[in-house]
């Protein structure tokens, strides 16, 4: 019977299915037991992981029978795709599965880095009366800038439109004239048209060499005086530091940060006491819903896989 090993959370019902047909290693914390983990490896054909199993050099070494990767979500900056495909290895992600789960995470950042008001709850439980100082503001009319425009950028620019917000986007891998810009009703721009005229601005992009602290000082400061920026894309795209130098001087009006370039975020943070600075600990995508289709889907997929092999 084929061997599969889980290394990180999986839905318990996804995990059921594989147990089925497969023998089956579960175990969320397996991620942080490296010698267990490349013990279970030595015979093991297929893994499925999140984004902390770092799926390269000595894992990979480890796992001569590894015939498929199965990431339980869409960003692959924690596989050696190229290393797998010399070694005959599928890498498998959950594209489309999470894309509801990012776009509203993104709309839910825009409003409340709009209002400015939810961050200081407290302050009403304790008995003060801040109205004065919340006013905030509003996304109707606002123009929302969307660097790349794969999936989730298109739900993402559905859920704006709603809203009445003006939508623009930079991805150079789409020509200018193709006619999804026109189905979605979004204006292709330069990427430092972009910059210039969003009002806010979420980022859709892998990490890359060529996007790898795309966001640095000047460019921040290319953008327009208040703008919000929202990452719910991946870590080291964003100059952390300047990101928060930004926002303490004023010159952005807030950022919902979702992905860093070190995960866990370092106490002492740069973005730690910035302004209007909302941090999430890499949940974008997660919820139960999707929880539930990543899971599903990354299940059948790998099955799939194993059974040609």
């Amino acid at each position: 019977m084929k061997k599969i090993v889980i290394s990180e959370f999986m839905d318990t019902n996804a995990v059921k299915s594989l147990e089925d047909k497969f023998q089956v290693t579960y175990d969320k914390t397996l991620v942080d037991k490296q010698e267990e983990l490349l013990s279970l490896l030595q015979d093991c054909d297929a893994l499925i992981v999140r984004n902390k199993t770092q799926v390269r050099g000595a894992l990979l070494d480890a796992a001569p029978n590894l015939r498929a990767v199965g990431r339980l979500g869409v960003g692959l900056d924690n596989i050696d795709v190229a290393a797998c495909k010399a070694r005959g290895i599928a890498v498998i992600p959950a594209t489309g599965a999470n894309s509801v789960s990012v776009a509203e995470y993104v709309m839910a950042g825009l409003l409340m880095l709009a209002r400015g008001c939810y961050q200081r709850c407290s302050e009403v439980a304790a008995g003060q009366w801040p109205r004065a100082t919340m006013q905030g503001g509003e996304i109707f009319g606002k123009t929302l800038g969307l660097l790349g425009f794969g999936g989730i950028a298109r739900d993402v620019a559905r859920r704006a439109q709603a809203f009445d917000m003006k939508v623009i986007a930079y991805d150079p891998f789409i020509a200018a004239d193709a006619p999804l810009w026109q189905d979605h009703k979004v204006t292709p721009v330069s990427f430092e048209d972009m910059l210039a005229q969003s009002d806010a601005i979420s980022l859709h992009v892998p990490l890359t060499d060529s996007t790898r602290n795309l966001f640095n000082a000047e460019r921040i400061a290319s953008m327009k005086n208040g703008a919000f920026l929202i990452n719910s894309s991946r870590g080291g795209i964003v100059d952390e530091a300047a990101l928060g130098e930004a926002l303490r001087s004023g010159k952005m009006g807030g950022a919902m940060i979702d992905v860093f370039a070190r995960e866990p975020l370092p106490a002492g943070s740069p973005l730690a006491d910035a302004p209007n600075c909302l941090l999430t600990p890499h949940i974008a995508g997660v919820t139960k819903e999707s929880n539930t289709r990543v899971s599903a889907m990354i299940a059948e997929k790998v099955a799939a896989a194993l059974a040609e092999n």
